[in-house]
């Protein structure tokens, strides 16, 4: 068999100092793809769920998806699988890039780390040669000098850094990872859960190995799914010319975008931060894309001041713009720079200051906790750049803005003007505009999260078909099938965005094609579905309750502006349907015969 049948480990005790080598059987890879779904079911296995998520107890898993590293079009995606400290649930998240295709050239599919080091280290994989060196001197640096320092030492300009920066180092509760400078591992904290390991990097560069897989099979494939790609109005238009960005004005229109801490749906100043406005403002330098990428819709931009860097994405160009009632292009673009540079998920840091917007107008924020920092008003461009920097070193207010927009709002004595499902900041989309996207925050494994099962597709973009978006008949079924899906992809190491142009057919084609495991399209779907009731049951155990699956109490209020004005959200009238899809148990837990069937008991 070739090597894609078998996921080689490198299993790291950072405590010892000791570093093994395993092999994951073909089985057990053809139940769980690689990627999320591997990584989810180690740390299933390995750890107790109720375990806090900063202890030495807690594990950090970084994993290749099963065709990360060939051929296959945007296959080059990493994930790292923990418990995450923002939210208490299972955390995965998402990565593109050149990192994880370069870890899978090494011939390390994942790495489990384990335990805590005594000081700072970082993981050094230069060919065959891996050991941990002290990261002493790493310590305290950002994102930006940590990637050069590693790459200089390396002596080899093509080799790939993993790290975090010092929002990571100071336990940031939404600290990130990241990866050739500007890419993210963004979401749920796993940048906090490497600081407290006192992990600082992972640098790896390969002797020029490459994945063994069946390349004449999959060549035939990749050819045509890159040209349907290629051919689509989303993937080979949209993303290509404006990013992901292209969303702003498409999502304003709707009704659906959230402005000031989710109390309006409109923003009357998106066209200043649009996409289209990034390039007609002379920001844009070029397009530019992930490892294997056809569709290239990372954004390479520059500042006025010359800082340059990627992004702003759409997620977060709306969380430090129409969240924060902010219409300078400018300074969402300095936050994001700031954010990058100190390994912040941007989501989150701009959505807890959009929050900590609302408590401070309404009284609830006293001016004397600032010391002397600007005063947290919507609109204050001032403010996001301030704050972010803050939030990060952990000084002054910030210190309370670093544990998020839940905690904040909780210690205040409002927990209700969070924006947050299961301790996690909703992102860029008001669910009382699209009643299956509000279904799928509540049911997400991860908490607040677009990217589980991303109905703006059929609800808004009209993908794989139109749906009406406050339609409710059916919906339970359609959010199941995207939340099984996207753990499928997610598995495999191939970017959501595909989706737009591909379906189930698509990837079972390009999956078999790879490694002849002859998955059925049904049989493909139902491993998406094994994953996610495995994070389900995860959380479950500990102690993440199916009374968490919902909304905050402002989305019961109807929409006062925009085409969605007057509705509110409907998610409890579906939510019953939706256990019964699943099939659980009508109070949303899981039944035993039902953790049988999906060969998790």
């Amino acid at each position: 068999m070739g090597k894609i049948y078998e996921y080689q480990v490198l299993r790291v005790d950072l405590t010892n100092e000791e570093i093994k080598r395993e092999t994951i059987a073909g089985e057990m890879v053809k139940n769980y793809l690689g990627g999320r779904g591997l990584a989810s079911k180690i740390l299933y296995d390995e750890i107790d769920p109720k375990v806090d998520p900063l202890s030495p107890e807690n594990k950090l898993i970084y994993a290749t998806g099963l065709l990360t590293g060939t051929a296959a079009s945007t296959g080059g995606r990493y994930m790292v699988v923990t418990k995450g400290p923002l939210t208490g649930t299972i955390a995965s998240s998402n990565s593109g890039g050149y990192f994880g295709a370069e870890l899978r050239f090494s011939g390390n599919d994942i790495i489990i780390f384990e335990g805590k080091a005594s000081h700072p280290v970082y993981l050094s994989i230069m060919g065959d040669e891996v050991e941990l060196k002290d990261a002493s001197e790493l310590w305290g640096k950002t994102v930006y000098e940590t990637t050069d320092l590693l790459i200089e030492g390396a002596g080899d300009k093509n080799a790939r850094v993993s790290c975090i920066g010092p929002a990571g180092e100071n336990l940031v509760k939404f600290a990130s990872i990241m990866n050739e400078k500007d890419r993210a591992a963004g979401r749920t904290g796993v940048g906090a859960v490497m600081g407290s390991k006192n992990l600082k990097a992972v640098v790896v560069k390969a002797d020029e190995k490459q994945v063994e897989y069946f390349k004449d099979e999959m060549m035939k494939v990749v050819k045509k799914q890159t040209k349907m790609l290629k051919e689509d109005g989303v993937t080979g238009e949209g993303l290509p010319a404006l990013g992901t960005k292209v969303l702003d004005n498409i999502i304003n229109s709707h009704g659906s975008y959230p402005t000031k801490n989710f109390q309006f749906a409109t923003f009357e100043d998106v066209d200043e931060v649009s996409g289209e406005a990034l390039v007609e403002k002379g920001y844009l330098e070029s397009n530019t894309g992930c490892y294997g990428c056809p569709i290239r819709c990372a954004r390479k931009t520059k500042l006025p001041n010359g800082r340059s860097g990627e992004g702003p994405e759409y997620e977060t160009g709306w969380a430090y713009g129409a969240d924060c009632g902010v219409n300078d292009l400018n300074a969402i673009s300095e936050a994001n720079f700031i954010c990058n540079e100190l390994g912040l998920d941007t989501i989150t840091a701009g959505t807890t200051i959009a929050c900590a917007m609302e408590l401070y107008e309404k009284g609830y924020i006293d001016k004397d906790e600032l010391e002397n920092g600007p005063e947290l008003k919507f609109g204050s461009s001032e403010s996001i750049i301030y704050y972010t920097q803050k939030m990060a070193y952990r000084e002054g207010f910030g210190d309370q803005l670093a544990e998020g927009s839940y905690r904040l709002a909780d210690s205040k004595g409002h927990p209700e003007l969070s924006m947050s499902v299961k301790k996690q900041e909703l992102p860029a989309y008001d669910p009382r505009g699209v009643q299956g996207h509000g279904l799928n925050y509540v049911t997400s494994n991860r908490g607040g999260c677009h990217v589980r099962g991303y109905m703006i597709s059929p609800e808004v973009l009209g993908v794989p078909e139109k749906l009406d978006p406050q339609e409710l008949k059916g919906k339970p079924k359609w959010v199941m099938t995207f939340q099984d899906l996207t753990a499928v992809i997610d598995s495999i190491g191939m970017c959501l965005f595909t989706s737009f142009a591909l379906g189930l057919d698509d990837y079972r084609e390009i999956v078999n094609a790879g490694t002849q495991f002859e998955y059925s399209s049904d049989s493909l779907l139902e491993t998406g579905e094994r994953i996610y009731n495995l994070e389900r049951q995860f959380n479950l155990e500990a102690g993440i309750s199916p009374e968490e699956d919902k909304l905050p109490a402002r989305f019961d209020e109807p929409l006062p502006d925009g085409p969605q004005k007057g509705i509110s959200t409907k998610y409890r009238e579906i939510l019953p349907e939706y256990y019964e899809v699943r099939g659980w148990q009508e109070d949303g837990w899981i039944s035993d015969q039902k953790l049988k069937d999906m060969k998790l008991k």
